[in-house]
């Protein structure tokens, strides 16, 4: 018996995943570098503060990817750009003068562990040295099939206690598929170093919704994840979208799951972990219930950003590299996404922000609506005003039994989990029906 009911017409709309508010197709160039200066200029001398540095490069581009990435094909490139880095963070950090403590910090891609591990190292201790660091939780995304023993012996050097690995699927003709093949021996040998070096919390990145996938398929995946044991798991839907990705061109879309075959896949995939012991965070998020992000699931304190559902509390994060996003109170930023306009920007000793949007005081609360819905199923008191017309829109919702409005308060009900975004973007007052620059809701 299906633990959600599947309706096509709730889920008709594309939406945005909501890691910000306003989300980055708001972004424009009238809001960059000076914006951004202001913006470090403001941080409090003691204000919690999370770093973001992005490596846009792989050793191998998978079909599917969204990123911002593109192939370590040459040396001379990453040592280029690891230069340009370093420089942004020098910048910065002189910016900063010491103000803000940094209680994360966050490596992604790409493949963070495309560079060599001297080269890791480096440029942690960069960071290290140029921010006021307390004790951070150091977190990288990993590519396991060139991750190896040296990798794992620079993690524990570097103090790295959680990473994520790109896995997405163990059926082997779905790999194919994708453009990313890695047998089961490599996620264990991966598996096992990670253990050994004492990395205590290790991410699996799943994918529902992939070319020819089926729910055998999908439930072949579930069962080795389990028997693997990562200490939380992420389970996202494919976002097709040639149109902004040219590399997905190489995928059949003819072979894609519908949207019926996809909601199925979404509920599969949450019965079977819960059912397994994980805890339920949020929408597409699992963790075991020691791990941290299920204490602050538990505790009310989940939060959302840029990297999904997080235990982060902090308010401000820094991102660096080539089209890394910044999140600060009253402005969202992003850098370069050109690598080598990147690099002249850091030439010329310039800050590489070029585009965002700033948030005034509605934006500010229409996020904070937004994240706490997601996060805990209940807005909270909605103002008077905000939404006039809520009730209206969410008749469809409230008419199945997926979400009610009481005491001024969206919640969400049990029913209602797959309908998260779509019910959150009812509260987004720059949303456009029918936009195809979003992923489908499920």
């Amino acid at each position: 018996m299906s633990m959600w009911t599947f309706y096509p017409e709730l889920l008709a709309a594309n939406v945005p995943r909501y890691t910000s508010y306003p989300t980055a197709v708001e972004f424009s160039e009238t809001v960059g570098a000076s914006a951004f200066s202001q913006a470090l200029d403001d941080v409090p001398t003691d204000a919690p503060m999370s770093l973001y540095l992005h490596i846009p490069y792989c050793r191998e581009i998978c079909w599917y990817c969204g990123c911002n990435t593109g192939a370590a094909s040459k040396e001379k490139r990453l040592t280029s750009y690891l230069a340009a880095l370093e420089a942004e963070i020098t910048h910065i950090a002189a910016r900063l003068n010491g103000r803000g403590r940094v209680q994360h910090i966050a490596f992604g891609g790409g493949s963070p562990n495309a560079l060599a591990p001297v080269e890791f190292v480096r440029l942690m201790d960069r960071v290290r040295t140029m921010f006021t660091c307390d004790d951070p939780q150091i977190s990288v995304e990993l590519d396991p099939r060139i991750f190896n023993v040296e990798w794992a012996a620079t993690l524990a050097r570097c103090g790295v206690l959680r990473v994520s690995l790109g896995v997405q699927s163990f059926s082997e003709n779905i790999q194919r598929a994708i453009g990313r093949t890695q047998p089961l021996q490599l996620i264990e040998n991966c598996m096992a170093l990670l253990r050994e070096v004492g990395v205590k919390g290790i991410n699996f990145d799943l994918m529902y919704g992939l070319p020819g996938q089926s729910q055998s398929d999908l439930l072949e995946t579930l069962e080795i994840t389990t028997r693997l044991a990562p200490d939380r798991i992420a389970l996202f839907g494919y976002a097709h979208m040639p149109q902004l990705f040219p590399r997905q061109r190489r995928i059949d879309d003819s072979a894609l799951p519908n949207s019926a075959e996809r909601f199925a896949m979404a509920e599969l995939g949450y019965e079977y972990f819960t059912k397994a012991g994980y805890t339920a965070i949020g929408f597409d998020h699992f963790a075991r219930p020691d791990d941290s992000l299920a204490r602050a699931s538990k505790a009310g304190a989940l939060r959302r950003n840029f990297q999904g559902f997080t235990d982060d509390n902090s308010d401000i994060m820094i991102g660096m590299g080539a089209s890394a996003i910044s999140n600060f109170p009253k402005y969202i930023i992003q850098n370069e996404k050109n690598v080598g306009d990147y690099r002249a920007r850091t030439t010329a000793h310039d800050m590489t922000a070029v585009r965002g949007v700033a948030r005034d005081d509605d934006a500010q609360l229409r996020g904070k609506l937004i994240e706490k819905l997601l996060c805990t199923g209940n807005s909270g008191p909605i103002p008077v005003g905000l939404v006039s017309d809520l009730p209206l829109k969410m008749r469809g919702f409230s008419d199945q039994g997926l979400a009610r409005l009481e005491q001024d308060c969206i919640i969400i009900e049990p029913d209602g989990i797959p309908y998260s975004r779509a019910i959150a973007s009812l509260l987004d007052a720059y949303r456009k029906p029918a936009s195809r620059q979003f992923s489908p809701a499920v």
